[in-house]
């Protein structure tokens, strides 16, 4: 027998056509069923076939979302593996929701998005679906919301890069219900390990015989000190889960929480509870995500230090909640109104990692700050029907508060007053603002780094990064790494990498700048690239330069040996990035580099969704899908289609 075909043994033809089905009845009277549709009596006969008890149908249903994945055995072991740990565990807050939605007579409902890990696309052809999936992540999601129409609110939970944003966007999508946020909280440090950012350069830095292959590899496998969580730096996972609660939409002190531990569980049954709530007092998301709530959360962004990917993903939100979206230049003003208070992987000094900024504190103790600067909006209301400075009120004085930070002090010995720093301390310490825009002739409508990290013995005294070097042009991803691990790439040099922007996705390229963040003299060469950063990104390494090669921008007449220069001043978050060499009329006639050539692997999904998307605005319009923009091009196209037909059709003969 053929076991592909059939199986051995009895047991499969064990079966029957019939069975009971569930016992009761539909807890409806007689006027309840002649005014229901035939699809809400459906659905409880569903949810009674699935074994809810009948007589409970009629409690107010609520939808759990999630980006769960993986098969978790109930003792924790992987039946399936997931993409990553950030979506590994979130089941178990789902679950701890669901209860406490249950025992309050409400009727729990779960769906499930899954997402990918940008960690595990990078360097891959998976990265060209990336970005592009947190559109569709959106739309599925908010799909999925309007297809339980019965449903009276939404808790979403989600932890990682593209899914926390997708989920983000899905909630904000639905004004007219509560909503609430559980972030999926951060994996721990793993004891005597490197984290889960330095451990992504373990290849480059085999490559260039800095590190021998038995380190490497006990390294590789014991960066994850926990099973869950998002990864232990303040990447765009981490920055993801700060800015949500900035925004009101999660219980104060929600961000960052360790995966697994009983503060992070108590915070899913808490936000249901706080859900219910909301839904009894009529407050719904519009209440909440409003321009001030807004304001909060990138003012909040800048405090931390946040991954720039936010600025992908901040003004995403504000359009999917009929918000105006915020432009470069609301974030260079915030950006210049706000320092950055928080000592966190990978921006240093000490690089905490962000179990430890929660215990200091996490976005509360920052906002204590940021309140006492007169930097925030307090009247902006959140998920616990308080405004913003009351929950700072309660906070201020709490047990929590309190007990955590001796527990940081505790467990690591570290003081929460180094991880999270008034104004002044951080001054002194050398901490800058976050993020500088940039300009000039490479980049004529502007490019981003963040500039808070790069290395503080590059900047002069003026805090000004000044660096002028021979352009090093690579045109695909491959060749770039190829070149560091072969040490072909020399300090002074300028990498610049061409043709990753939004017309083949915008993949990241974390394993760029990782590398040259870990490589022994890494830091001094520049990255230029009119792609994006992962947010655990560092040194000087500007992206999002625009327009892209692909749009024909300069950055596709660069050659090699051209002599580039970049300045970044830290302080007053100004800077450009020029060609010195050749003069302006010789680069200016130049034609794209012929090594930029159409990538093969962009799938159609992906050059769909780069079309869509510069259509709703582009990469600073945070890569929307603008569905009035995109019906009016598109009427325009096929209104000019059908002139040009008519214009080449055959006149007509005289009869």
């Amino acid at each position: 027998m053929d076991p592909l075909l059939d199986s051995p043994g009895d047991a499969i033809y064990d079966l029957r056509t019939t069975a009971p089905g569930p016992a009761g009845r539909l807890p409806l009277d007689a006027g309840d069923l002649r005014r229901m549709s035939s699809g809400d009596l459906f659905g409880l006969t569903q949810s009674a076939g699935m074994g809810w008890n009948p007589a409970q149908l009629l409690g107010r249903q609520f939808l759990i979302l999630s980006t769960q994945g993986g098969i978790r055995a109930p003792d924790g072991t992987p039946v399936a593996l997931g993409y990553h740990t950030g979506h590994w565990e979130v089941g178990l807050l789902m679950e701890e929701a669901a209860r406490t939605f249950s025992a309050a007579g409400a009727v729990p409902f779960a769906g499930y998005v899954s997402d990918p890990c940008d960690g595990r696309t990078n360097g891959t052809a998976g990265m060209l679906d990336s970005l592009a999936y947190r559109n569709d992540a959106a739309l599925v999601l908010r799909r999925l919301i309007r297809s339980l129409p019965t449903r009276r609110g939404v808790l979403g939970v989600a932890t990682c890069d593209k899914g926390l944003p997708a989920m983000l966007m899905a909630l904000a999508g639905t004004p007219d219900l509560p909503s609430i946020l559980v972030p999926g909280g951060v994996t721990l440090l793993a004891e005597g390990a490197e984290d889960t950012a330095k451990v992504q350069t373990l290849a480059a830095r085999f490559a260039r015989d800095e590190i021998a292959l038995d380190y490497a590899l006990e390294m590789g496998c014991r960066a994850c000190g926990s099973p869950g969580g998002g990864c232990q730096f303040l990447g765009t996972a981490a920055t993801s889960q700060v800015v949500a609660e900035a925004l009101g939409l999660t219980l104060p002190h929600g961000a960052l929480s360790p995966s697994g531990a009983e503060i992070w569980r108590d915070l899913a049954r808490r936000s249901a509870r706080a859900l219910l709530a909301l839904e009894s007092q009529g407050l719904t998301t519009r209440d909440l995500l409003t321009p001030d709530a807004l304001h909060n959360a990138m003012v909040v962004h800048a405090a931390f230090g946040g991954s720039t990917n936010l600025l992908l993903h901040v003004p995403a939100l504000a359009h999917a909640a009929g918000l105006p979206r915020p432009g470069v230049e609301d974030w260079a003003r915030i950006n210049r109104e706000v320092p950055r208070l928080v000592d966190v992987l990978p921006n240093g000094p000490r690089h905490f990692a962000t179990v430890q900024v929660f215990l200091a504190g996490g976005v509360p103790e920052v906002m204590l700050h940021l309140r006492a600067a007169g930097l925030l909006r307090l009247g902006a209301r959140t998920v616990t029907g308080r405004t913003l400075g009351e929950n700072l009120e309660w906070w201020e004085g709490s047990a929590r508060r309190h007990r955590l930070k001796e527990r940081l002090q505790a467990l690591d010995g570290i003081a929460p007053s180094d991880v999270i720093m008034a104004p002044a301390q951080a001054a002194a310490r050398g901490l800058t603002s976050t993020i500088t825009f940039l300009r000039g002739s490479l980049a004529p409508d502007g490019a981003v780094i963040k500039s808070t990290a790069i290395a503080p013995e590059l900047l002069g005294p003026d805090g000004v990064y000044r660096h002028e070097g021979p352009a090093r042009v690579f045109t695909t991803e491959a060749h770039a790494i190829a070149a560091l691990k072969a040490g072909s790439v020399r300090p002074g040099d300028v990498m610049v990498l061409m043709g990753i922007g939004p017309g083949i996705g915008m993949p990241e390229t974390y394993q760029i700048t990782s590398a040259l963040k870990h490589l022994k003299d890494g830091q001094r060469i520049a990255l230029l690239t009119d792609g994006r950063f992962s947010g655990v990104s560092t040194g000087a390494c500007i992206g999002h330069i625009s327009p892209e090669a692909w749009s024909d921008g300069p950055l596709a007449r660069v050659r090699d040996g051209d002599v580039l220069r970049l300045v970044v001043d830290t302080r007053r978050l100004a800077g450009s990035i020029d060609v010195v060499a050749p003069d302006a009329a010789t680069f200016a006639a130049r034609r794209r580099h012929p090594a930029l050539q159409p990538d093969p692997r962009v799938p159609a999904d992906t050059r769909l969704w780069a079309a869509l998307q510069e259509a709703g605005g582009g990469t600073w319009g945070g890569c929307v899908y603008d569905a009035e923009r995109i019906s009016y091009l598109l009427a325009l196209g096929l209104e000019a289609e059908a002139r040009q037909r008519r214009e080449q059709a055959p006149a007509a003969q005289p009869g």
